[in-house]
């Protein structure tokens, strides 16, 4: 089973051709906890006592907000998950969030910065699996 953390460059360049310049982006997180947090790579970053992924994500989150908000994005939804209405069984998400970026300059700035860099690898050892979405708004509207 294939599991996903981090972006990769192609995929990076291609949110970067298909987002640039369309406006506001919301992007859908789908997270799932490693019950234990895996600091094995950032053993500066560990705390003094074994934590949940959970936990450590909840970190990660103090740490980053203020910088998300300063480069003016925000938190639309943060929730816990469960099993899929219509999607795969074998598909279970332990939370979901919902990020509104000003644009992909926006994140891309958030995404570069020296408090995120420090602090992403709490994101890390917090996830077992995860995705990332990105999505513009539609200007149709289903009432049109």
């Amino acid at each position: 089973m294939n599991t996903y953390i981090d972006a990769n460059p192609e995929a990076g360049k291609r949110f970067y051709q298909n987002f640039h310049n369309k406006g506001k982006i919301v992007m859908l997180n789908l997270l799932k906890f490693n019950s234990k947090a895996n600091y094995k790579n950032f053993k500066d970053l560990q705390p003094e006592m074994e934590i949940a992924g959970e936990e450590a994500y909840k970190i990660y989150m103090k740490n980053v907000l203020p910088r998300l908000e300063k480069v003016g994005s925000r938190i639309i939804y943060f929730g816990c998950g469960s099993d899929f209405i219509i999607g795969p069984e074998s598909e279970k998400w332990d939370a979901v969030l919902l990020v509104e970026h000003e644009s992909v300059l926006k994140f891309m700035e958030f995404s570069q910065d020296e408090i995120y860099l420090k602090n992403a690898g709490h994101r890390t050892a917090a996830l077992a699996d995860s995705r990332l979405f990105p999505s513009i708004e539609l200007k149709t509207h289903f009432s049109e």
